[in-house]
């Protein structure tokens, strides 16, 4: 676990010189040579000091990997990536005084209350809860009322609170959370990004990975990752952007006969299910031009423009 890790340091408290990360031609490969798999695949990104950066993608696209290299847990198979102008093979020990990371699986005491493991944690930083209060104050409040109960009985968004405050806990320059919504109701993720709009305000860098699409609009700049590759780096606005085909959103009350009839169409690109529509891309053709070949083939729907979002861009990317 990380912040076991962190204890059997020799004590070496070198700071990062700031909240930038570089990342170049990073590989990850798991298993003998003769069946190898490869979670990273040249990956290549920086990110600014102070910015809130996401890495998008879908179970098994590489995120875990891609974090557990930056706070230094695992050794890359190939590349060279930097947090806070310190090497992540060289200077493991000094990144470890200065990132804070949450990882996907709740990870902190359960047999510790909330205040034992807060003041756990402080300790390992040699610092204390009054010293960094003020960065925290936000998020504790909300689980201070249970500060004696044992971590092990929170509910899912309490112990997503709980081990925010304890990531925090040393002011570090760079923070990691590793899909730290996954798992949490609807509120609680809204509450969470409240949450990081405020410590970005506080010049904190912040990589967080998701496989909610969603949530890229949250980010000031997403990276798009898929089996290991970066299909993409933009803001949210330009990944949008850069769409560039005409996307119709279709439905009627027999969904799956429509998705497979639309799929059958030559002038047809793509087709998917989108919540309460199917998203269609067309290769060429018109929103009338649909409706009328639906039609013609003996099915009425309701067919309009739609506006692109991440994951139909992702959706692209991935294809192409």
């Amino acid at each position: 676990m990380f912040f076991k890790t962190i204890i059997m340091q020799s004590g070496n408290r070198r700071q990062l010189n700031n909240g930038h990360v570089s990342v170049a031609d990073i590989v990850m490969t798991y298993g003998k040579p003769n069946a190898a798999v490869q979670a990273l695949q040249g990956i290549n990104f920086e990110v600014k000091p102070g910015e809130l950066f996401g890495i998008i993608g879908p179970d098994g696209a590489g995120k875990t990997s891609l974090f557990r290299i930056l706070t230094t847990l695992l050794l890359p198979t190939g590349g060279r990536a930097e947090v806070g102008g310190f090497d992540v093979v060289k200077d493991y020990q000094a990144i470890r005084n200065s990132v804070g990371y949450m990882p996907g699986r709740f990870s902190l005491y359960p047999d510790l209350t909330v205040a034992e493991n807060l003041a756990f944690f402080a300790t390992i930083f040699n610092t204390s809860i009054s010293e960094n209060y003020d960065l925290i104050k936000d998020i504790y409040l909300q689980i201070e009322p249970f500060r004696n109960r044992r971590a092990g009985q929170l509910s899912g968004g309490m112990k997503q609170k709980l081990a925010l405050s304890c990531a925090l806990i040393h002011r570090p320059s760079v923070l990691f959370l590793d899909e730290p919504t996954t798992g949490v109701d609807a509120v609680s993720r809204r509450e969470f990004w409240e949450m990081l709009r405020r410590l970005k305000a506080q010049g904190i860098t912040i990589l967080v990975s998701t496989p909610y699409m969603d949530e890229a609009g949250l980010c000031e700049r997403v990276a798009l990752l898929q089996n290991g590759r970066m299909l993409g780096i933009d803001t949210p606005a330009g990944i949008t952007a850069s769409f560039g085909k005409l996307l119709l959103a279709v439905r009627n009350e027999n969904m799956l006969p429509l998705l497979k009839l639309l799929k059958s169409f030559e002038e047809v690109e793509e087709a998917y299910p989108f919540g309460e529509y199917h998203h269609v891309v067309l290769k060429q053709g018109s929103e009338k031009d649909l409706r009328a070949r639906l039609k013609a083939a003996g099915m009425e729907a309701e067919v309009i423009t739609a506006v692109p979002g991440i994951e139909d861009c992702f959706m692209d990317l991935m294809k192409n």
